[in-house]
């Protein structure tokens, strides 16, 4: 049962399931693009998110196996961080209709945040392969994969902007910028501690 629940296909299918059941009632006519438009949103921002609180936790609490395991799953997320990103985007195209619209809105502040962090994702998802981490280098992939630091800022922004309200923007980014901000102040602690062992 594990190894099943743990298998990359199965982690997929839970992965998609949401966007599945978007697709079906956009198919039916039960939902409109307007509708599911923010959900999809925030299961892109969900997503995002869950991938990176991996490398802090395992940072934090190193001897937590679900940790391990959900870093050596990270790139899933990752990868559903950016699916989840362009069904929202279409799904943004389609409500709006036409090209004029998408333009006459596309420099205010809640929107272009949003069109910059999709753009960034587009090469993180496209190099989230292990073909690509050998053709880059493993160096050069890391610092390519840091930009999505600059998306989730860029993320938050358009979330806040959109909804003209704190609560879910603290809710969902609050703890991921608490962890990184102890992951930060440990691996601080290490460094002096090697630096006085010295």
């Amino acid at each position: 049962m594990k190894a099943i629940l743990g298998h990359r296909y199965t982690i997929w299918l839970l992965l998609a399931l949401p966007a599945i059941g978007m697709t079906i009632g956009l198919i039916r006519g039960g939902a409109t693009p307007e509708a599911i438009l923010h959900p999809s949103g925030e299961f892109s921002a969900r997503a995002m998110i869950l991938a990176l609180y991996c490398s802090p936790l395992v940072v934090l609490f190193p001897r937590v196996a679900i940790f391990k395991s959900l870093l050596k799953r990270r790139r899933y997320l990752g990868v559903a961080a950016f699916g989840y990103g362009l069904f929202h985007t279409i799904l943004y195209l389609m409500e709006k209709g036409t090209l004029a619209a998408v333009l006459g809105e596309a420099t205010e502040l809640a929107i272009w945040t949003g069109w910059i962090a999709f753009v960034i994702f587009v090469p993180l998802a496209v190099t989230s392969n292990n073909t690509m981490v050998k053709a880059l280098g493993a160096r050069r992939w890391k610092n390519l994969q840091r930009a999505v630091y600059v998306a989730a800022v860029l993320t938050a922004m358009h979330w806040l902007f959109l909804d003209d309200s704190w609560n879910s923007v603290l809710m969902h980014f609050a703890p991921l910028a608490l962890l990184e901000l102890a992951r930060f102040a440990k691996q601080r602690g290490l460094i002096f501690a090697k630096h006085r062992s010295a």
